[in-house]
Order: C-alpha cells, then structure tokens, then sequence
C-alpha cells in the first residue's frame, strides 16, 4: 500500500506563504492521481487541487486559482502545495490524499481517494 505524510503547515499572516509537502512511500507507483483537500473547524473537507502523475494534468478549486499551485517531484515521490497570498480563510487542516485503484470518480471528488494523510494545519493570522 502507499502511505502519505504531510509536511510544511503552521502559522503565517495574512498575505504570506507556505508550501506543503507530501511524501508517499511504501508502492508509489500504483498511484494514478494525488490531490490536496482542506477542512475547516465546523466545516466540510473540500477539495482544493489535484494532479494527475501520469501526465500530470492539474486540476483546481476555482477560487484557488493563481494563488495555489500543485507540483511533484516524482524523484523524491512528493507533491507539493505552493500557497501564496494567504488568507484568514485559508484556514484549515490541509490533508494530501493518493488514488492507487480505479475510480470512476473525477479529481475533484474525496470518494475518488483511497488513501490519506493524517493532515497539517495551516492557520492565517490577520
């Protein structure tokens, strides 16, 4: 199986940035696709991007785009959240998430993942 550790989160002000990392071990290569989602106290997990390792194809929450960017380095088998200009509302605990079987979910949905970090949090302070 494939196992994901998060990495990078913590506390920043208002406008600045953090990156995220994902560190998949264990039987990478039966991962199709990896996504990051993000939950917020009293809300639903909700997705925030994804990229496909194949040919990596990204995908993107609309509100994120141009502030967060999805990357890997397939050497290192981590994927990376780029978050710049952040917000108070960016606030959450950030989980990577693996898809190694078929789905016939698309990116953007949590039931297309099988596999998940234990999450990082990520607070903005105003």
């Amino acid at each position: 199986q494939v196992q994901l550790v998060e990495s990078g989160g913590g506390l920043v002000q208002a406008g600045g940035s953090l990156r995220l990392s994902c560190a998949a071990s264990g039987r990478t290569f039966i991962s199709t696709l990896m996504g990051w989602f993000r939950q917020a106290p009293g809300k639903e997990r909700e997705f925030v991007a994804a990229l496909t390792l194949s040919g990596g194809r990204t995908y993107y929450v609309d509100s994120l785009k141009g502030r967060f960017t999805i990357s890997r380095d397939n050497a290192k088998n981590t994927v990376y959240l780029q978050m710049n200009s952040l917000k108070p509302e960016d606030t959450a605990v950030y989980y990577c998430a693996a898809r190694t079987a078929y789905s016939a979910d698309s990116a953007y949905n949590m039931n297309s993942y099988n596999t998940w970090g234990q999450g990082t949090q990520v607070t903005v302070s105003s």
